[in-house]
């Protein structure tokens, strides 16, 4: 199933974000929902460069989210 959603909600988070309009801020949602799947499948196969680099995405895909939900420009 972790794979499933990996493939899902991943292919769509990249397509989202190279979308223009506001389509392109659920990418971010997309992609930090996909976060949980691929630190759990990483952790559990002992892929810890890709547990790494997952982390380091879902960094990034919170920051998309700070930039696009939450930060108010002044």
């Amino acid at each position: 199933m972790e794979q499933f959603l990996i493939a899902i909600l991943g292919g769509l988070s990249i397509w989202f974000v190279s979308c223009k309009g506001k389509i392109k801020k659920w990418g971010y949602v997309l992609g930090i929902a996909s976060a949980p799947c691929w630190l759990h499948t990483s952790f559990v196969n002992h892929l810890w460069g890709v547990f790494v680099l997952s982390i380091w995405y879902t960094v990034a895909w919170g920051w998309g989210i700070y930039n696009y939900w939450i930060k108010k420009d002044i």
